[in-house]
């Protein structure tokens, strides 16, 4: 299923200028906010209509405003979780979710209705009422809502941004699971990098109403954007080869080298993403010992760029991963670092937690 946008709209003294497609999976609008994010998903679902574009799926034309085409909300199919759960407070979960059923008519059977309870783990919380969910359950729930109406497309709207850092990493595993079990394509809206890194597969990076760049999450978070207030850092997908149940860490495989990081939820076999902020790594011109850090990686570098404000951003080939770490202008002439030379890698492991 593949998502065509090509839109310009003017909000007061706000103008978007924004062209970009998206496949299966996640797709994130990632951005400073104010950057135009919402304002995009909102015309994608129909809640706003641009002042001229095109706006398609899978071959059907769901805005055109040349040729006077403007499917209203209702009929595109599209479920909706916003920034605050919007559960009808006088309705049980049960009743919640059985109005998103409503809507997809004779789309969702018992064994839908079981596989989104047993998905995002909702199954006990049936029989009770919006205000005595915490804001995990309370997302959840919504989630739920919006898959039970039988989306052909999923727009999440910063859906953890209301929650605090124990919440957050609740529920992320919960949206992994709908992008690695679901056939549902999902547009998702976020400002905040380790979500993105965690569960985008394309990444659309937006400024002041533009596009500014575009791509897989790899390759577009592995860069910094000025435009979005972010540091650059490094993004690595890779698989969880074992566990260390009494010390409480997981090592995960990339290609070539290895990291260990808390385990929190994973287990062996998970496939995930880690993100690494270049503030994060240290440089050493030989392997350091006597050290906390439990993350040492020998590799070479690759380039050195001056990154302004006395800082220098060194790219590193570890393995096959590429690693980027931002040091002083001062270490680097300290150090003698050139490309080429053999350095190693010090990451913290707090740094690498997958959430």
């Amino acid at each position: 299923m593949t998502l065509l946008v090509d839109i310009r709209h003017r909000q007061g003294a706000f103008s978007l200028d924004v062209s970009f497609s998206s496949e299966r999976g996640v797709t994130a609008l990632f951005g400073r906010s104010g950057s135009g994010k919402t304002s995009v998903l909102r015309i994608v679902g129909g809640l706003v209509a641009p002042e001229k574009g095109r706006v398609v799926l899978d071959g059907e034309v769901l805005i055109d405003t040349d040729a006077s085409v403007a499917v209203p909300a209702h009929r595109r199919r599209f479920g909706y979780v916003f920034q605050e759960p919007r559960l009808f407070p006088h309705l049980s979960v049960r009743q919640n979710l059985s109005y998103g059923r409503w809507f997809s008519g004779a789309g969702t059977g018992r064994d839908s209705m079981d596989r989104v309870l047993d998905m995002l783990g909702i199954g006990n919380l049936l029989d009770r009422w919006p205000g005595n969910l915490s804001g995990g359950e309370k997302q959840r729930v919504a989630i739920g809502r919006a898959l039970l109406s039988a989306p052909r497309m999923l727009l999440m709207d910063e859906p953890l941004s209301a929650l605090d850092e124990a919440r957050k990493a609740e529920i992320l595993p919960y949206l992994e699971r709908l992008r690695d079990e679901l056939d549902v394509p999902i547009l998702y809206v976020s400002h905040s990098v380790s979500e993105v890194a965690r569960l985008a597969d394309r990444v659309v990076v937006l400024a002041d109403g533009r596009v500014e760049a575009s791509g897989g999450a790899s390759d577009i978070l592995g860069g910094a954007f000025e435009a979005t207030g972010r540091e650059a850092g490094s993004v690595l997908s890779g698989r969880v080869v074992s566990i260390d149940a009494p010390a409480g860490l997981a090592t995960i495989g990339f290609a070539g080298t290895e990291l260990v990081v808390p385990r929190g939820g994973l287990d062996v076999g998970r496939q995930l993403r880690v993100h690494i902020p270049a503030r994060e790594v240290l440089l050493a011109t030989v392997r350091p010992v006597g050290i906390s850090a439990l993350n040492v990686l020998e590799g070479h570098i690759l380039s050195i760029t001056t990154a302004g404000n006395g800082a220098a951003d060194v790219e590193l080939a570890c393995g096959q991963e590429r690693i980027q770490a931002r040091i002083t202008a001062l270490s680097v002439g300290r150090l003698q670092l050139l490309p080429g030379l053999c350095v190693h890698a010090i990451i913290k492991t707090v740094a690498l937690a997958p959430r």
